[in-house]
């Protein structure tokens, strides 16, 4: 009788993942105070007993600008589309930044957190997406400073043309966070078994980053290469958000089509990849 009285007292029943459809999304909902634990751990982790403190989330893509400014435009003498450097580099830095620490951060989800994952249960997928969500903030800080330049250069009678598809901007901040979450539980997945990604992971982003229009506009690129500007997912994101405040580069429908359908599988596939992963990821980590 008291056997029975206990089970019908439980009112959760932890299960082993028995298919590869079997992700239970639901149980993030339930553990969302969890999730917002590990974005404050990972938030105030970062600058936690250093000098300046949250004035390096400023300092960072302040000094990346001005060493783009002084390197590729004073002197390899790239074009902007005619505005001015500071504000055509720090658009680009601002967002390929969001993404790329999205993605590298959550690739060591695994690895980095296998002391807890391998003490106490939880949705597995709270770590990378709380990774995510602390990431947000830091966007958050750093496209203010952007808007401080934006406002600048504005009231300063530079031809900056802000458009309506400025309203688009939660749409690509989602879309930036879903790619580098897909790609970053992909790799962390694969890192379990192949701890080499770890060293590429740094190497690739950055890689990816100068086929990526930054430091250049898209119409530098040549004829021949522009296929890969073409199926390269970040390279809308990155136009559109500066065709939105800046009036300036090219806008594709079809390129924003295919980036935001090259978003969802590579979500799709690694939340599956993760999932199978996750339930024996302790003996080969």
């Amino acid at each position: 009788m008291n056997n029975t009285q206990d089970t019908q007292d439980w009112t959760y029943i932890i299960k082993p993942v028995s298919g590869w459809f079997d992700i239970h999304l639901s149980a993030l909902w339930r553990y969302r105070d969890l999730v917002f634990l590990f974005v404050r751990r990972d938030f105030v982790a970062v600058y936690k007993q250093t000098i300046l403190g949250p004035l390096w989330y400023l300092l960072q893509p302040l000094a990346t600008a001005l060493v783009y400014t002084i390197i590729f435009d004073k002197v390899a003498k790239l074009p902007t589309d005619g505005l001015p450097p500071m504000i055509f580099y720090m658009s680009g830095i601002v967002t390929w930044r969001y993404f790329s620490d999205c993605l590298t951060k959550t690739s060591n989800t695994f690895v980095g957190n296998a002391g807890i994952f391998g003490k106490v249960w939880f949705p597995r997928l709270a770590a990378p997406i709380s990774v995510v969500i602390s990431n947000l903030i830091t966007f958050g800080i750093q496209f203010l400073l952007f808007l401080g330049f934006w406002v600048f250069f504005i009231m300063k009678g530079t031809a900056i043309s802000p458009k309506p598809l400025i309203l688009l901007l939660p749409l690509l901040i989602i879309q930036m966070a879903v790619l580098g979450l897909g790609l970053g539980i992909i790799v962390s997945s694969l890192t379990t078994k192949y701890r080499d990604l770890v060293q590429l992971v740094g190497f690739g982003v950055q890689l990816w980053m100068y086929a990526t229009p930054i430091v250049y506009p898209t119409s530098l690129v040549p004829e021949k290469w522009q296929w890969v500007i073409a199926i390269n997912p970040m390279t809308p994101i990155i136009e559109a958000f500066r065709y939105s405040f800046l009036g300036s580069g090219t806008i594709h429908f079809w390129q924003m089509g295919l980036s935001l359908g090259t978003t969802i599988i590579i979500l799709f596939i690694g939340i599956i990849l993760f999932s199978r992963i996750e339930k024996s990821f302790m003996d080969t980590v």
